[in-house]
Order: C-alpha cells, then sequence, then structure tokens
C-alpha cells in the first residue's frame, strides 16, 4: 500500500531522490555511515512507550561501537523509562542530524546489557553526574552501581545524507539556490541507504578501513527519562 497525490506520467515525481541517490562501494557507504555517526555522537533514540503503544525519543549519547563499528552502544540508567519501552518492544530507531542539514537514521533491535564485565569496560566516570550518589554504599554512580547498564543497538537497515560540496554548507547554499532561479533540481546530498544484508556483511566481515571503539562522557538526558 502506497500513498500519492501526483500523477507527473514519464517525468520523475520525486527529483531530489533521483538527483542524489547512489550507490558507492559498501565499504565507502558504511565508512561514511560511521564517520558521521562518529562526528555528531549525539542522536535521538526512538522507542515505543509500552503502557500506550505511542512512539518518544530521548537524547542520547554514543558511548562505544561493536559489529566492526555498525552496532552501537549507549550507557543508561535502569530505572528509566527507556528500558521499561525496550523490555515491552525492542524495536528502536536512532537519529543522528547536523545543522548543515546532513543527518543520518538507523533502524534496528536493541538489547539491554546488564553484564558487569561490559558494563565496566564501557564506563565513564561521567556517569556520576547524571545518576548520582544516594549514599548507601551501592547506587554511587559508580562501575559496579547495578543501575547502569548498557542499551547495545544492532542496526538492521540505515540511511543517510551527506554533503556532496568541499566547501560544506557553503557550496550547498550556492547550489539551492541556482535551483530557485533555475528550477533545476538541486545536487547537494550524498543521499545512501544500506540494507540489512549489507550490514550483516560487514559485522561478519570487515569491510571499513578502522574500527572505532570509545567511551566518550555520558549525554546523560536518558538516565532519569
Amino acid at each position: 500500500m502506497s500513498f500519492s497525490n501526483a500523477d507527473t506520467g514519464s517525468k520523475t515525481a520525486d527529483p531530489y531522490v533521483a538527483k542524489n541517490k547512489e550507490q558507492p562501494e559498501l565499504s565507502e557507504k558504511v565508512n561514511d555511515l560511521i564517520n558521521f555517526v562518529d562526528k555528531s555522537k549525539y542522536c535521538m533514540m526512538t522507542t515505543r512507550i509500552a503502557s500506550s503503544g505511542l512512539l518518544v525519543s530521548r537524547c542520547m549519547a554514543l558511548a562505544a561501537k561493536e559489529g566492526n563499528g555498525v552496532d552501537l552502544i549507549f550507557h543508561a540508567n535502569s530505572e528509566s523509562g527507556k528500558t521499561d519501552d525496550l523490555e515491552s518492544d525492542n524495536d528502536i530507531n536512532l537519529a543522528f542530524l547536523q545543522p548543515s542539514g546532513e543527518w543520518a537514521s538507523i533502524s534496528g533491535i536493541a538489547s539491554l546489557e546488564t553484564d558487569r564485565e561490559k558494563v565496566r569496560k564501557y564506563y565513564s566516570p561521567g556517569l556520576k553526574a547524571w545518576l548520582g550518589d544516594l549514599g548507601d554504599g551501592k547506587h554511587d554512580g559508580g562501575p559496579e552501581d547495578p543501575r547502569i547498564i548498557l542499551i547495545k543497538v544492532k542496526a538492521k537497515t540505515a540511511q543517510y545524507a551527506i554533503t556532496r560540496s568541499a566547501t560544506g554548507a557553503l557550496g550547498n547554499a550556492i547550489e539551492f539556490a541556482k535551483g530557485v532561479v533555475t528550477g533545476e533540481t538541486a545536487q547537494v546530498n550524498k543521499l545512501r541507504y544500506l540494507d540489512e544484508s549489507e550490514l550483516q556483511q560487514c559485522k561478519s566481515t570487515s569491510c571499513i578501513s578502522q574500527t572505532y571503539n570509545h567511551t566518550d562522557d555520558f549525554a546523560g538526558r536518558s538516565s532519569s527519562q
């Protein structure tokens, strides 16, 4: 089932997609996605509220990556609303955005990881600022605090748009202005899509030039929501 509100005959109804979509080598597509995610660091994580079925998004900071850089890991407070959401429905979406208009949307399956060895591996002292020390000798925001868990997102599909212009926003603005004057669709982005089989291939046999793994400070907007 699809929606349409126009009949353009033999002409492309969505010339922006037609002009900007490209299909380079898999290694280039994945490398550019990973580099963009690293550059952005912050994303909106969308889950489904268990009690109502409505969607909700929260700002999260990337903590680390696994699966040759394709699977993403976030810190979380086990007592926050998002863990209830994911326990009920583990379908998830991550949306990254830059002020330039570049963006990435990653859909996947989330799992809640409570293994202390892995929590310690990705622990950041910045977590203390968000969880606080409850003064009971156990819930202190440290690596052994049972409230600190991980959300691992196994990417299933991804789509993203990064700028074509070497001059970034300035080049895009010029291209956009040309389009306004001439009516020619602007070619400003590299619009790409990665399906499940492509991402799985990268997880099993590395197709990227470098695997990144970092533990940046926790964004914390997730700890109490």
